[in-house]
């Protein structure tokens, strides 16, 4: 006997809200990482697309635990020589706070083109609200 695998589903995207506010960023990213690649439902097939869509909202109000607003650094290379940028958690909070969730849970995803797919179906913003109200995104409440 086989192994079975689920069809995939196909049709609307189905969008969760998910609000940052006061979180720690490893839990919040891994929860969101769950969602999307579709662990949560009951016909999960890790190499399928499960149309499942994640809305962060608040991420400004999100937690660094420890020393990890001093000590983390994030960097990335402009691709000219000497173009190794470095910017601290605390800086990088304070100025794009959106972008340091995003990186978070993109980690956190597959590094495919499945991957790539996901993290298309997630978008994060800084203050409480969204442009995305017409596609009736439902709360997400996870355990903390």
């Amino acid at each position: 006997m086989g192994t079975y695998f689920a069809k995939a589903r196909r049709g609307k995207i189905r969008w969760r809200i998910l609000d940052a506010e006061g979180w720690v960023l490893g839990r919040l990213a891994a929860q969101a990482a769950h969602v999307l690649t579709g662990k949560t439902s009951p016909d999960y097939t890790p190499h399928e697309d499960h149309r499942d869509g994640v809305i962060v909202i608040n991420a400004e109000k999100i937690r660094l635990t420890g020393k990890k607003l001093d000590d983390k650094v994030y960097r990335h290379f402009t691709g000219y020589p000497g173009g190794l940028k470095e910017i601290v958690a605390r800086q990088y909070l304070a100025t794009k706070p959106d972008r340091l969730v995003r990186d978070a849970i993109r980690g956190m995803l597959p590094k495919t083109r499945l991957g790539d797919r996901l993290a298309c179906r997630l978008k994060v913003y800084a203050g409480p609200h969204h442009p995305h109200h017409a596609q009736n995104p439902e709360p997400l409440s996870l355990h903390r």
